[in-house]
């Protein structure tokens, strides 16, 4: 088990589990929004998740950029799933920066991380091996349908 896969993480419903609840998919890992410019990229996050039977989308609310995450648990999964028919597991809210940075995201983006360095808004993406290596990051604005992150997974995939 990877170092990752060792990372406990509460569900959107409160129960523990860890990030090796997932060892053998490959993850896209976002923190998510409800209220952000980008909230759309709900629609892609999912259609990536369905389409690909290997891939498992994990969605971590965040309220650090903007406060555009403002709502409960329940408020985010109702939102999620009434609003872009989400599937793809959700997370209790975390910090993905500062000193309350959860340590999912001190693995992916901490100083001694492969790809470091602070997350500079909602809906940045880390790409998850299935043994839990870290393989891409991509920027927030990366829409989930974009050639590049696309390629990525596949190759992950592959």
């Amino acid at each position: 088990m990877s170092a990752i896969h060792a990372i406990a993480i509460k569900t959107i419903a409160g129960a523990d589990a860890s990030i090796g609840d997932f060892a053998g998919k490959v993850l896209l890992v976002v923190n998510v929004a409800s209220e952000c410019g980008l909230t759309p990229q709900y629609s892609g996050l999912e259609e990536l998740h369905r389409k690909y039977s290997e891939l498992c989308v994990l969605g971590f609310p965040c309220n650090q950029f903007g406060g555009q995450e403002p709502g409960t648990e329940e408020q985010i999964l109702d939102f999620c799933q009434t609003r872009y028919e989400v599937s793809f597991p959700l997370f209790a809210k975390i910090e993905v920066n500062g000193d309350g940075r959860h340590p999912l995201y001190t693995a992916l983006s901490g100083e001694a991380a492969a790809f470091p360095g602070e997350i500079t808004w909602n809906f940045e993406k880390f790409l998850v091996a299935r043994d839990g290596t870290p393989l891409a990051r991509f920027e927030p604005r990366t829409a989930p349908d974009d050639p590049a992150l696309i390629a990525a997974i596949e190759d992950a995939l592959s």
